[in-house]
């Protein structure tokens, strides 16, 4: 199989990777576009790929305009491969396999861009999305119990390295928190916030008083936070992840990672609501492993009183647990579904199963 995968961001970069070395082991010959955006390239280049990496488009109001410019990159580094396969998470993948007239999967998760989704739905030969997808793809949408996440950090793919303590200069078992700050420049995040820099301030003063306190920016800090900077390798995040001992975030893939690895984390921004994505709803509601609540002041209010308690860890270890035996392995099952296709697809078409009923777990 010649299988070209286009590339967007780092949390694609960490869904992909592991999926992208099992065809690799297996003989298939792999190319990756990838958009040089935050460390998505590292990662890739880190797990053994080279990337033919092009630049993304100005601010965001610019980007608005740049949607034509960005699919002919595609398009234009795609072409001479000739792949049997393209993939990648959405519109750009099936656009540029419907140019090349090659079959594509995309792996689809992110509910607000509706229209984007709708679009690739039509396109694509296939679309992958966790089971509590709410937006309905047609036919050809599979739906399976997972999230991305679990590509990358399911146990049989992530093991934490408890030198992350010495990296973070502190006693090992020390207790810490982690606050990730969004940038907010995406197209889909045009007219959304999260924590305002006066949150920022209140939320290290009370986390500070029971903890060291880490931030992990995406952009600048103000100079009076620089201190609490968290100064270590992309690659090392989500070992200090695992053992922090709470995450209050602004931002959304690392709520996400924190409750796979079995961190307490408290959500904040504009997203929280009604329509508010379904991994994150069944995060809270099914298994109390994080906590979204879209006014910073109560995010803050929650975070405190979970820094307080004294076994929170092991109390989320066990929901941790839980959520590991009734999830599957997304890895395994995108490296059977891809190499098994268009044969796959029509299983689950016509046993009307999602992925846990008609596969193997693990």
């Amino acid at each position: 199989m010649k299988l070209l995968s286009i590339i967007n961001t780092p949390a694609q970069a960490h869904t992909w990777k592991n999926i992208l070395k099992e065809f690799r082991f297996n003989g298939s010959v792999i190319k990756v576009i990838a958009r040089d955006y935050g460390s998505t390239p590292k990662i890739l280049e880190e797990s053994g790929f080279q990337c033919d990496v092009f630049k993304p488009f100005g601010a965001r109001s610019s980007r608005l305009f740049g949607v034509l410019g960005h699919l002919q990159k595609c398009y234009r580094l795609s072409q001479g491969f000739e792949p049997t396969m393209v993939t990648g998470f959405g519109l750009d993948a099936a656009i540029t396999a419907t140019r090349l007239g090659t079959p594509c999967i995309v792996f689809i998760d992110d509910e607000p861009t509706h229209f984007q989704n709708s679009v690739t739905g039509l396109l694509a030969n296939a679309v992958i999305s966790p089971d509590n997808f709410k937006q309905g793809l047609g036919e050809k949408h599979v739906l399976v119990n997972s999230y991305k996440e679990l590509a990358y950090l399911h146990p049989k793919y992530f093991e934490p390295d408890v030198t992350i303590f010495d990296e973070l200069g502190i006693e090992k078992g020390e207790k810490y928190s982690i606050v990730r700050i969004n940038v907010w420049d995406a197209v889909h995040d045009i007219g959304e916030r999260g924590f305002s820099v006066s949150d920022q301030f209140e939320l290290v003063k009370e986390l500070e008083k029971y903890s060291r306190v880490f931030i992990s920016p995406e952009g600048a800090l103000p100079e009076e936070l620089e201190k609490y900077r968290l100064v270590i390798p992309y690659n090392r995040i989500h070992h200090a992840l695992h053992y922090a001992q709470l995450l209050v975030t602004d931002t959304q893939t690392m709520a996400t990672e924190a409750a796979i690895l079995g961190t307490p984390a408290v959500r904040s921004n504009s997203f929280v609501g009604p329509n508010d994505m379904s991994n994150f709803i069944e995060l809270e509601q099914k298994y109390d492993l994080i906590y979204s609540l879209r006014e910073p002041g109560q995010a803050i209010r929650k975070a405190m009183e979970l820094i307080k308690k004294a076994d929170l860890k092991e109390v989320w270890a066990q929901k941790r647990l839980r959520l590991l035996e009734e999830k599957i392995d997304l890895t395994r099952f995108m490296v059977d579904f891809i190499q098994n296709f268009p044969e796959s697809l029509r299983e689950y078409q016509e046993t009307g199963l999602n992925y846990q009923q008609i596969g193997v777990k693990s």
